[in-house]
C-alpha cells in the first residue's frame, strides 16, 4: 500500500543551486565519517547546525554553519545499537563542536524515539527531505529516495507544493530487500552492485515480497544462470517496485533527484533508473554525499531553535541507551525461560518423543529415500521399512 501525503507550500523558497551535481562514486556502505569542504574559524561565536537523521538501519550525522557548508558528516549501520552509533558520530565530531553552542533536530524513522527521550527537536522526514532539495539541489521535479527500510517519492509542483508517496506495509524494494537478495547471492550490497556491472539479460523478478523473490531467484540460480545477470535482475526489480509500488501511473519526469543510501552507493542501481525512466544526464541528479541530505535538511529546521552548549548535548546523551531500553520495555516479550531448571524440564519433556532410528550399517532390505528440494535448501531422509531413519 502506498501513502500519499501532500505538503502545503509553506516554507520559503530557498536559494537555489546553479549547476547540476556529479554522480558519486562508488564508496564503502559500512561507515563513513568525513570533515566537510569547509573550515570554521576556531574562535566563531556563531552556533553551529546539527542535523541527526536516524532510521531503520542507518545514523547520519552532519554538522552545517550558517552558511549552510557541510563541516563534518557521518554515516553508520547502526546494527540496533542507536544510542551507541549516535555517540560514536558525536564524539568523532567534537574536534569541530568542542566549546561551541549548536542547535539540534531529528528526523526519521527511528529518530523519534530518540527526540522524545533527550526532549529535543524532530521533523517529519518527508519535510527535512523536502527543505534540503530546495535549499542545496537544483530545481527538480522528482525526488526518489531509499532508505534502508522504507522508499518515497515526491512530486514538487511550480506552485511550490509537494505530493510525497511512501510504502506503509512492508520493506519491498529498499535496502533491506537489496541486503536480504546479496545474501542469497553470497556477497553483500557493494559484490550485487559489482555483479550487476557485467550482466548481459534481465530476467524478471518479484519485488513486493522478498519470499517472492526468492522464489524467482532460486531456479535462476538452479539453472546455471550467471549471477552478473541475477544481480542486474535484482536491482532492476527494485526499480519496478518503485515505480509501479509508488508511482502508480503519476509519470515520473523533468529534474529527478535520486538520494538515500542505496542509490549513493549502487552505481548500477542508479543506471537501472536511468534506463528505465530514460533519463538523459543532465536530468538525473545525484548530489554528493545524498545519503545525508535529509540530515541536512534536519540541521536546518533545527536553526529555529535555541542554541545549547555542545556539552549540554554530551551530558544528555549519557543516558540515553538506558533511557531507550526503558522506553521499550512495555513491549517486551517476556522471556520463554527464566531459569536452567526451566530449560531442563523443557528438554526432557521433548525429549519423550523422537523418531526411532537404526544402524545404517547393518539395515538390510529395501530401504526409501524421501527428498524435499525447496526454495533455499535440500533435505534428504531414508528410511528403513519399520520406518526407522537410517
Amino acid at each position: 500500500m502506498t501513502e500519499i501525503i501532500a505538503i502545503a507550500p509553506a516554507l520559503p523558497e530557498p536559494p537555489q543551486v546553479a549547476n547540476p551535481l556529479p554522480v558519486p562514486a562508488p564508496q564503502a556502505a559500512t561507515s563513513a565519517a568525513t570533515p566537510g569542504p569547509s573550515s570554521d574559524p576556531a574562535g566563531s561565536e556563531e552556533p553551529l547546525c546539527l542535523g541527526v537523521d536516524i532510521g531503520s538501519t542507518t545514523v547520519k550525522l552532519v554538522v552545517l554553519n550558517s552558511r549552510n557548508e557541510v563541516l563534518f558528516d557521518f554515516y553508520e549501520r547502526h546494527k540496533f545499537k542507536i544510542a551507541e552509533i549516535f555517540q560514536k558520530a558525536l564524539e568523532e565530531a567534537m574536534p569541530i563542536l568542542r566549546g561551541r553552542f549548536v542547535t539540534i533536530a531529528f528526523t526519521g524513522s527511528a529518530g523519534m524515539n530518540v527526540s522524545e527521550v533527550l526532549k529535543l527537536p524532530f521533523v517529519q522526514e518527508v519535510v527535512s527531505c523536502t527543505t534540503a532539495v530546495r535549499t542545496f539541489l537544483p530545481p527538480v521535479d522528482v525526488t526518489i529516495e531509499l532508505g534502508g527500510e522504507d522508499a518515497k517519492i515526491v512530486y514538487f509542483d511550480k506552485t511550490g507544493g509537494v505530493e510525497a508517496r511512501m510504502n506503509t506495509i512492508c520493506a519491498a524494494g529498499t535496502g533491506a530487500f537489496i541486503d536480504q537478495m546479496a545474501s542469497l547471492l553470497e556477497t553483500d550490497p557493494l559484490g550485487l552492485n559489482d555483479m550487476a556491472s557485467h550482466y548481459q539479460t534481465l530476467y524478471p523478478i518479484a519485488s513486493r515480497c522478498g519470499v517472492f523473490a526468492k522464489a524467482d531467484v532460486q531456479p535462476l540460480l538452479a539453472e546455471g544462470v550467471s549471477k552478473a545477470d541475477i544481480a542486474a535482475s535484482i536491482l532492476q526489480s527494485v526499480v519496478n517496485q518503485t515505480i509501479s509500488g509508488l508511482a502508480c501511473g503519476h509519470p515520473i519526469r523533468g529534474h529527478i533527484a535520486l538520494l538515500g543510501g542505496p542509490l549513493h552507493f549502487l552505481a548500477e542501481l542508479r543506471a537501472s533508473f536511468q534506463r528505465t525512466l530514460k533519463l538523459t544526464p543532465e536530468e538525473m541528479i545525484v548530489p554528493p554525499q545524498s545519503h545525508g541530505l535529509v540530515a541536512r535538511g534536519a540541521a536546518l529546521h533545527g536553526r529555529t531553535g535555541a542554541p545549547m552548549p555542545v556539552e549540554f548535548l554530551v551530558g544528555r546523551l549519557r543516558t540515553l541507551s538506558t533511557a531507550l531500553r526503558e522506553a521499550a520495555a512495555p513491549a517486551v516479550t517476556p522471556p520463554l525461560f527464566t531459569s536452567p531448571e526451566d530449560v531442563a524440564a523443557f528438554r526432557e519433556r521433548h525429549s519423550r518423543t523422537r523418531a526411532a532410528r537404526a544402524d545404517i550399517a547393518t539395515a538390510s532390505g529395501p530401504c526409501f529415500l524421501g527428498i524435499d528440494s525447496g526454495s533455499t535448501t535440500t533435505k534428504l531422509a531414508l528410511i528403513d521399512q519399520e520406518g526407522r531413519i537410517l
